[in-house]
């Protein structure tokens, strides 16, 4: 498994080097390599590419944000060849990587992950020496430095023939990316000599078995970091078959995969076995695929596999579903919302970055489309404007601001409706004016992930949490230290016990899965329908949770919920954070509370309530809800080991149902209506007949809007519920449209129906289309379907047209 350096320290503190995992563009012509030809040697076009790749072209070093940007590196390398301090077990006195007792310890890790990150400082100062604007632009002082310390790590630790110890990753990815392309901006400077000599240590470290079978640390983003390695350590050494090989060991990641890691077919990008990662390795593999892609372009050894299509279809498939307004949202972000040098913004920035390159290898109408969707996620981005980071570098800045400078494109806007991945127990709901995303877990997805001493409390990520942002407001929701500060037991949307939880409960690496089938449910790309069977981490918790996204809210329901843990157990409405000092007014009933911190209260029989500049809260029939205004703080270090710890302080807004300690049957109902004013609020809370809970039972949860035609249940157990009556577990969502017809939605979210007969008792006229599950219908007084086996459908929505009378 990779460690906390692994995606951390070489995704975050190189960021310049490598742009994020592979965000980097091209080279600024002042800065570039004499210009040489493919004629002239393909290696020497390679690593002419490769060096445009890492530099960036197509922004002057003279022109914001790059000229500062260029200083700043400069004062780095400054700083790195002034305390650069050569000596045994180390090459900066305070990165030494001489491990006293090497082996695969929490200690070791340390150790090996300094080792690599003295390859990366090497490549800041070869990057200062190269580009323009550093003011150490061609220094030979700082020239002769990266040499002398290529040399020195070679000597002390990283050639052929020595034992790796610590991390994997340090040395078949992290340290080995950093020397290849510090051994490409150098190559004219360096001895042919001492470049075999690299490239035998690469050779030791990075075998070509290192690709002979797609299992273990070599798939997904992991395969694609280990082929840059293969193919850069080809042009480095001038081997042809090590690119061949490099290539060719890229094709097990373009099909779509059932199991295991890797892109599937509903849009989930699994890594770790069991973690939805489209946000953070998901990052990782794009952009590491954009610039193989571009480097072997036009070379003999091009990227040609007809699979790498999956990749191109993935962008909006896969990727774009979680972007919005330039945040890649926290539910497929895995271990990496603990880090504090990174938010959903910063990790969102590169992959935008990541899309603008992939496209130069896809079509011409594909190309210009994800050109248009980078720049209204870019423009759109008012919290924390892409050419604003600062981790970000220099090149992938340029990229985007080359598509917002681009007059032609025309912005797509966001897009309307749901997704759904049951693959990875995840989905995302957009509406104009806001988003939403929902995270679960099953016997396949992790409650959460835990490793190498990062997210050490996130622990219930997966237990329902609903996150969801404004378009012009709450943007910065999740970016804000919310992590670090707010109650770990109080995510929104969870149903979660109190029983206290240690550090990392339930293992590292994803190891712990909730023993649960039925997790998913329907839609048809606008509305949805979607439960939960939850059981608690480490705990005896279990609760059936629904999820029903309208056009302007999510109604959401729990019912069987019970525990035995001696602890309480609470449904967390909402849990807003209101920044360093908010205080955002709160509204119960038309009644302001109080804006003191802190302030609690019980609010017994409550229909609505608000929370300006984020949204408003409706309880069917009255509910009795705890609220609470207080002041969190926490440190960075407290969720993982490697964050800072300097104490942040944010001020939350909480609403949350009380179900008592050990409940035996508790229950909840609400409605989230995000971006709501008071006055809608209210309005909804008043409108009686907009809303009709059909049940709230262990058994069944539905919901009809008759408003919007809508019918849906979450048949827990086959039963009865309104006009709808199922034989056994399925999730259901029925919608008539004003043109005289009505679409039935039906999936098997438990995976392992072999039948299932489901009647609506509503006159039907006649079927106008079915998916070929469907074996049987009938028609007239109320439909009847049969459908046949859909274990194999992977929880997809069988939808069925019908025409009424």
């Amino acid at each position: 498994m990779t460690s906390a350096w692994s995606r951390r320290t070489f995704l975050a503190s190189s960021a310049a080097l490598t742009a994020s995992g592979g965000a980097a563009l091209t080279l600024p012509a002042s800065a570039a390599a004499p210009s040489v030809s493919a004629a002239a040697g393909p290696y020497d076009a390679l690593r002419t590419t490769w060096t445009a790749l890492i530099l960036g072209e197509g922004f002057s070093p003279t022109a914001e944000p790059f000229r500062s940007r260029l200083a700043d590196l400069g004062t780095k390398a400054r700083s790195l060849l002034g305390t650069m301090a050569p000596a045994d077990g180390s090459l900066w006195p305070d990165a030494v990587f001489a491990d006293p007792d090497p082996d695969t310890d929490a200690e070791s890790y340390v150790f090996s992950g300094r080792m690599a990150d003295s390859f990366v400082r090497l490549g800041t100062m070869a990057q200062a020496y190269r580009r323009q604007g550093t003011g150490l632009t061609g220094s030979t002082a700082l020239r002769d430095a990266v040499l002398a310390g290529l040399e020195h790590l070679n000597s002390q630790v990283y050639s052929a023939g020595r034992t790796r110890y610590g991390n994997w990753y340090s040395w078949q990815i992290g340290a080995p990316q950093a020397l290849l392309d510090v051994c490409v901006l150098m190559y004219d400077s360096i001895a042919a000599d001492r470049l075999a000599r690299y490239c035998a240590a690469v050779d030791h470290f990075v075998p070509d078995s290192a690709v002979a079978s797609y299992t273990g640390t070599s798939t997904g983003a992991n395969r694609v970091d280990l082929c840059r390695v293969l193919a850069l350590r080809g042009v480095v050494g001038g081997t042809a078959a090590k690119i061949a090989r490099a290539r060719d060991a890229l094709s097990p990641v373009f099909p779509l995969v059932t199991t295991g890691d890797g892109l599937y077919a509903d849009g989930s990008f699994i890594q770790h076995t069991t973690v939805p990662y489209t946000g953070s390795y998901g990052s990782v593999m794009l952009g590491g695929l954009g610039m193989l892609f571009a480097l072997l372009k036009g070379s003999s050894w091009e990227v040609t596999d007809p699979k790498r299509q999956v990749v191109f279809d993935a962008v909006e498939n896969a990727w774009a579903p979680f972007l919005f307004n330039g945040l890649v949202m926290d539910a497929v972000a895995g271990r990496a919302i603990s880090r504090g040098e990174s938010d959903d913004h910063r990790r969102g920035h590169p992959i935008l970055a990541s899309i603008v390159l992939l496209g130069q290898g896809a079509s011409a109408a594909e190309n210009t489309r994800w050109r248009s969707l980078v720049k209204g996620w870019a423009q759109r981005d008012h919290y924390s404007p892409p050419l604003g980071n600062p981790s970000l570098g220099i090149t992938a800045p340029a990229r985007i601001k080359n598509v917002l400078d681009d007059t032609s494109l025309t912005p797509v806007p966001e897009p309307d409706g749901h997704r759904l991945f049951p693959d990875m127990a995840r989905s995302t709901h957009r509406r104009p004016g806001w988003a939403a995303s929902l995270s679960m877990a099953d016997r396949r997805i992790t409650y959460y992930e835990t490793g190498n001493g990062e997210n050490l409390r996130g622990w219930h990520t997966g237990s329902g949490m609903l996150s969801w942002w404004g378009d012009t407001f709450a943007n910065g929701q999740y970016s804000d230290a919310f992590w670090p500060t707010v109650d770990p037991y109080r995510l929104p949307g969870t149903t979660a016990s109190r029983k206290v939880l240690a550090d990392g409960a339930g293992g590292d690496w994803g190891a712990s899965l909730p023993d649960v089938n039925w997790v998913g449910g329907v839609t048809d790309r606008k509305r949805a329908a979607v439960g939960q069977y939850l059981k608690g981490l480490s705990s005896t918790l279990m609760a059936k949770k629904s999820w029903f996204f309208l056009d302007d809210s999510v109604v959401c329901l729990g019912a069987g919920i019970r525990s035995r843990d001696g602890a309480l157990v609470e449904t967390t409405v909402d849990n807003r954070n209101l920044g360093p000092a908010g205080n955002a007014p709160f509204t119960v009933d038309g009644s302001a509370e109080p804006l003191t911190v802190p302030w609690s209260a019980t609010l017994t029989g409550a229909s609505w309530a608000h929370l300006a500049g984020h949204g408003g809260y409706v309880f069917p029939g009255g509910a009795t809800v705890k609220a609470l205004r207080e002041n969190r703080t926490g440190r960075w270090r407290d969720i993982n080991t490697g964050g800072s710890t300097e104490p942040v302080s944010r001020n939350y807004l909480t609403l949350w149902f009380d179900h008592g300690k050990d409940p035996s049957a508790g229950t909840y109902a609400y409605q989230l209506l995000p971006g709501a004013s008071e006055q809608r609020t209210a309005a909804r809370a008043a409108d009686t007949g907009w809303l009709r809970v059909l049940a709230n039972t262990d058994a069944q949860q539905g919901v009809a809007v008759p408003s919007l035609g809508l019918t849906a249940v979450n048949f827990w157990f086959g039963g009865s519920v309104g006009p709808l009556v199922a034989d056994a577990p399925c999730s259901v969502m029925v919608t008539e449209h004003t043109d005289g017809t009505a679409t039935v939605c039906v999936s098997d979210p438990m995976r392992m129906r072999t039948s299932l007969t489901l009647t609506w008792n509503r006159a039907v006229a006649s079927v106008v289309s079915k998916p070929a599950t469907v074996t049987s219908v009938a028609t007239g007084a109320s439909l009847r379907l049969v459908l046949g086996d859909l274990s194999g459908t992977r929880g997809a929505t069988q939808a069925i047209k019908v025409r009424l009378p």
